[in-house]
């Protein structure tokens, strides 16, 4: 969870802006006599600052709590009106109040949320009773009041445009991934069926019209050979197929239950999936999904398995997905470099997963496990 707090940048901004607000108020309580209890107010505003950010920092769901941010607001304008001035050093200490809510809210609520400060904030400065009965009058006076009266809101816009802006450029850039992924799939799609295919098959007439002409001891390879020929050009019709299939908006654990049902008619493999992952950008899901299947037709064709488990996870570090089968295992002195292998650890390091393959728990079958890396959150930071 530290890392996807420290990938928080909203947070960053209001840790920064905490501790800012913090040193300037017990800077001025220290260096000018304020209040006659200006050593317990510091106190206090340290003790306070120390406890929001760790509370803020360990956990996202008071980072998203409205309630939470209520409480904070309320005790940062009570250390204004505590300070007996509502030009209180506590001033710019409130206005870090806002950084969450006008970052984690609509812009609509934000502008509420900010409006609504200002006029809470204009009652504490009448509660301090130092705010002139001239002040409507004098034009230095007034402008200094409604300009501690306006800058709330103007920051509370300022940070929701920066937050929807965030939001708007994370969704075309997912949408740019999804175009990316579908092009590069039709263009592989293509190549496999134009070229490759054709190629198998005219390898597979060739070695039928020799079929005829081998002598006797020669029928043997030739029918093996056309056994593999015809694999290979099942495996492709399967590999095409799954390049065409659109992955857009379906969730990968759909998309793995839709495949092990076709392993299962296809083979003797029971396949169980169990689980589901959380929300993925269209890159992350499509790789995901293709490092998941390549394993699973690797358990049923390869491993001669019998029972495969699919077990898909939310963690807070992002998601976790884990294939265990009980096959005969990767063979004695294989290395991890054959091609789907390679292709499997090249996604995963696209996307910035973990990838681990090696024998299973009770040292029969295999197990393949795969760590997405952190979510972003809807305004681009990871939680």
């Amino acid at each position: 969870m530290t890392g996807a707090v420290r990938a928080d940048r909203w947070f960053s901004l209001l840790t920064m802006t905490r501790l800012l607000g913090a040193a300037v108020a017990v800077t001025l309580l220290l260096a000018h006599r304020v209040t006659d209890w200006d050593v317990p107010l510091a106190v206090l505003a340290t003790a306070w600052t120390a406890a929001t950010l760790i509370a803020f920092g360990r956990s996202a769901r008071l980072r998203h709590s409205p309630v939470a941010w209520g409480v904070d607001t309320v005790a940062a304008l009570g250390l204004v009106l505590a300070s007996g001035d509502w030009r209180s050093p506590f001033y710019v200490f409130a206005l870090t109040t806002l950084v969450l809510p006008a970052t984690r809210l609509p812009s609509r609520a934000a502008a509420v949320w900010g409006v609504t400060f200002a006029a809470t904030y204009g009652v504490v400065a009448l509660l301090t009773r130092q705010v002139p009965s001239d002040t409507l009058s004098n034009t230095i006076r007034l402008e200094t009041l409604a300009t501690h009266m306006f800058v709330p809101i103007i920051i509370t816009m300022a940070l929701g445009y920066s937050s929807g802006l965030l939001r708007r450029l994370r969704l075309a850039r997912e949408e740019s991934e999804r175009l990316a992924v579908q092009a590069e799939r039709q263009r592989i799609a293509w190549e496999l069926h134009d070229s490759a295919k054709q190629r198998v098959h005219a390898a597979h007439l060739i070695l039928s019209a020799l079929d005829g002409q081998v002598q006797d001891g020669g029928h043997g390879l030739v029918d093996a050979a056309l056994a593999e020929l015809r694999a290979a050009g099942a495996d492709m019709e399967t590999s095409v197929a799954e390049l065409r299939m659109p992955l857009d908006g379906r969730p990968v654990d759909v998309l793995l239950r839709e495949r092990a049902a076709e392993l299962e008619r296809a083979g003797v493999a029971t396949i169980d999936v169990r689980g589901s992952l959380p929300s993925l950008s269209p890159l992350v899901a499509a790789h995901t999904y293709r490092i998941a299947a390549e394993a699973l037709t690797n358990a049923v064709r390869h491993a001669r398995s019998s029972a495969i488990t699919v077990t898909l996870g939310r963690d807070p570090g992002g998601g976790r997905l884990v294939i265990d089968d009980d096959g005969v295992g990767m063979p004695t002195g294989a290395q991890p470099g054959g091609h789907g292998l390679r292709s499997m650890r090249g996604r995963a390091e696209t996307i910035g997963a973990a990838l681990e393959i090696r024998p299973g728990d009770d040292g029969r079958g295999t197990r393949v496990a795969l760590q997405l890396p952190p979510i972003p959150d809807q305004n681009g930071a990871t939680a």
